[in-house]
């Protein structure tokens, strides 16, 4: 029996999903979403609108967009935003306009937001959504996460490490959890969840199309 001397390749059109990842503050979301950007190129990050400092590493449009509190507030009260959530005493939130574009062209859209942000998503599009949550292996290893980030005052990291303590009580809100206690591990299975949810029957809008020719 001949081998194909190529690999064939079959496209569909598909629905595009959202691809929502949360965590507690240090636990690798961030991370894990620049992982996934740098090796999807079907994939679209949601940026964020914040009125939170900008820290020395980020960059204006790519890790968020800085606004001022009248700024946020003009984009909020103008129905731009998709979602809005008060977190660490700061303002973020989903701004509407990109995300329907992609979802409109059949692209998927990443979000790396926190729980709260995540839930009003949930409660807007809940058949486009894919949520995964983020765990640390353990408290402990968290604030160790954040106090070697040396980004936060002592005051600010156990502020966050109370905060998780909420937040990780919303993994049941969650479709997949997953612990990052070793990040390539923990990013495999993260992939391995997108590439998954990409395939589902009811995503491959395309493939009664291909079914219908392929039996005629």
């Amino acid at each position: 029996m001949h081998r194909l001397s190529q690999k064939l390749n079959f496209s569909f059109e598909r629905k595009g999903l959202m691809f929502v990842l949360s965590s507690p503050s240090g636990a690798g979301k961030s991370t894990i979403a620049r992982h996934l950007l740098q090796e999807e190129p079907r994939l679209s990050l949601s940026v964020s609108v914040t009125t939170r400092k900008r820290r020395p590493n980020e960059i204006e449009g790519t890790d968020y967009l800085f606004k001022s509190k009248n700024e946020f507030d003009m984009v909020r009260e103008g129905n731009g935003l998709l979602e809005w959530a008060n977190v660490h005493g700061n303002f973020y939130g989903t701004p509407l306009e990109p995300v329907e574009q992609a979802m409109a062209e059949g692209r998927d859209m990443l979000f790396d937001i926190d729980w709260q942000g995540a839930l009003k998503i949930f409660e807007r599009a809940p058949a486009d959504i894919v949520s995964v949550f983020i765990l640390p292996p353990s408290i402990a290893e968290l604030k160790n996460r954040l106090i070697f980030r040396a980004e936060d005052t002592k005051d600010v990291i156990d502020e966050r490490l109370e905060n998780a303590r909420n937040e990780i009580g919303h993994w049941i809100d969650y479709d997949y959890i997953v612990i990052n206690d070793d990040l390539d591990r923990a990013f495999s299975e993260v992939k391995s969840i997108l590439q998954s949810e990409r395939l589902r029957r009811d995503r491959q809008v395309g493939i009664g199309n291909f079914i219908s020719d392929m039996l005629t």
